[in-house]
């Protein structure tokens, strides 16, 4: 039966779904499940791990972390989280002109596969490792899965299309709110190494069932968009290499000379990871090959890449500043039950099932009632959202002053006024990423979009091997204040940015 689930079967009235829906989604949201329990589980860990030192032996708390500073946690945590996303990028190239989607997605299972069960190998060396296959993996399947998704469909007007990627949204946030208890759990509770090998038994089943049901995904998968010519394919591998050489004796030469540290990685990680969002969106903005609208969509679109840098930088310090904040300066226990900090991690997407579809039938209320706001001002909202929620982190920072454990509510309270300021942004962010992208680039802007939380992160990074310590009170004063001011502006020139936008809405 399996085997006749194509568009042109003679009777598709008879093909099995999932939910009324093809059957490949059900392979893809398995998929794509199991690759977000591995991700979130062992980001719940990371800087936990990193900043852990020996066991103490009062409280009976494991040890065997890398003992590193809160500074360079975060700074290695934001650059992680940002190569992440910058290598959706490089992920959708390989899917177009390479490998197809299908191939790609296969290929990136085994490479996170293999960088969770480098991480659950002890030793710093191993553990980087580990993270740069998982980020490499992540950037490869996050590019190409998605675009899985819409080949199950018939094209952009099938019915089904929105609701496909709706229960797909599920799947990402199903993986993401189980992880944190029973990977972050292990892990930090009783074996490190454990709870990364549970997170690459998480992707070992993810990659089981996308193997086992590749059949049912639809053949556009298997195909290569724009393969390359054996003519590119010569100058890319030459490039390639040259660069790998060059880095290879370049940090040869800084490590024979006795000169390396870590920030000999993380400078260069996190200068490029603000330098190419702005070289990529100077080059399109610059192509004469551009109408004067598609020039003047791109110059509304800056105002939008920048807001969203700027909330990314607040919202994904709730894996790094604020789980530092959960751990050390945050009760253990409610309602007399004990639970360990790596739990906070599934509030975001506890919070995203409960209210996204809350927010879905706000808008389209609003909407019917010629009342819905436009892009702008959502995005004016998260930004002020994501700065309130660091204005009410104030409180319970300056509480905790004197030694006092506060409250489990606190943290709650946070990611939740976070989580709604993220469903004000970053939706329609996705939707005006395609709205607005010039014809020319319109399969790049996608991995654009993604680059401002390269950028955000990255300056999150930038100012933690500055030295400045982002878990003080006036740093998240002035990170909160700069994001609502950021709201306030890009809510001020909303009409001139409307204007830009032309018929965009």
């Amino acid at each position: 039966m399996a085997s006749s689930l194509t568009k042109d079967s003679a009777d598709p009235s008879a093909e099995p779904t999932f939910f009324g829906h093809p059957r490949g989604l059900a392979t893809l949201f398995m998929t794509e499940m199991w690759e977000r329990f591995s991700y979130y589980g062992m980001r719940a860990l990371l800087v936990y791990y990193l900043v852990s030192g020996g066991a103490d032996a009062a409280t009976g708390s494991q040890g065997g972390g890398l003992a590193m500073t809160a500074a360079t946690t975060t700074a290695i945590y934001s650059v992680y989280v940002s190569m992440v996303y910058l290598m959706a990028m490089p992920g959708g190239w390989f899917g177009d002109r390479v490998w197809g989607a299908r191939k790609t997605v296969a290929i990136a299972g085994f490479v996170i596969m293999g960088g969770h069960l480098s991480l659950a190998l002890p030793g710093q060396a191993m553990f980087f490792v580990g993270l740069i296959l998982v980020a490499t993996g992540s950037g490869l399947l996050k590019a190409n899965i998605s675009t899985m998704v819409g080949h199950l469909y018939d094209g952009p007007e099938d019915p089904r299309r929105d609701g496909g990627f709706t229960i797909f949204y599920i799947g990402i946030n199903l993986g993401a709110f189980v992880a944190p208890f029973i990977v972050g759990t292990v892990g930090k509770e009783h074996n490190w190494h454990l709870g990364f090998a549970l997170a690459a038994v998480g992707m070992g089943l993810g990659l089981a069932q996308f193997l086992i049901g590749t059949k049912n995904l639809s053949p556009k998968s298997s195909e290569v968009p724009n393969p390359l010519t054996p003519e590119e394919r010569t100058a890319v591998i030459r490039k390639v290499l040259l660069w790998v050489a060059g880095i290879a004796v370049f940090y040869g030469a800084v490590v024979w000379l006795g000169y390396y540290t870590l920030n000999w990685a993380l400078v260069p990680l996190t200068l490029a990871g603000l330098i190419i969002p702005v070289a990529v969106l100077t080059r399109i903005k610059r192509d004469k090959d551009l109408s004067n609208p598609e020039q003047s969509r791109m110059t509304a679109y800056i105002w939008f890449f920048i807001a969203a840098a700027v909330f990314w930088m607040i919202y994904d310090q709730g894996g790094s500043t604020l789980s530092l904040f959960a751990d050390s300066k945050t009760a253990d226990t409610i309602f007399g039950l004990g639970f360990s900090a790596t739990w906070y991690q599934s509030l975001n997407p506890l919070f995203v099932m409960a209210l996204a579809p809350v927010f879905a039938w706000l808008w389209l209320w609003l909407a019917r009632k010629n009342q819905e706001p436009n892009t702008i001002v959502k995005f004016a909202m998260g930004l002020v959202l994501v700065g309130a929620s660091f204005f009410v982190f104030i409180v319970p920072m300056n509480m905790a002053g004197d030694g006092t454990m506060v409250s489990p509510m606190w943290l709650v309270s946070i990611y939740m006024i976070q989580t709604i300021g993220e469903l004000c942004l970053s939706p329609v962010g996705l939707s005006v990423t395609t709205k607005m992208a010039p014809q020319k680039y319109a399969s790049q802007m996608m991995g654009v979009w993604f680059l401002a939380v390269t950028a955000g992160d990255c300056t999150t990074s930038l100012l933690s091997i500055a030295g400045v310590d982002l878990n003080g009170t006036w740093v998240i004063g002035f990170e909160a204040l700069a994001a609502v001011l950021a709201g306030f502006a890009v809510y001020s020139y909303r009409k001139k940015v409307q204007s830009m936008m032309g018929s965009v809405h």
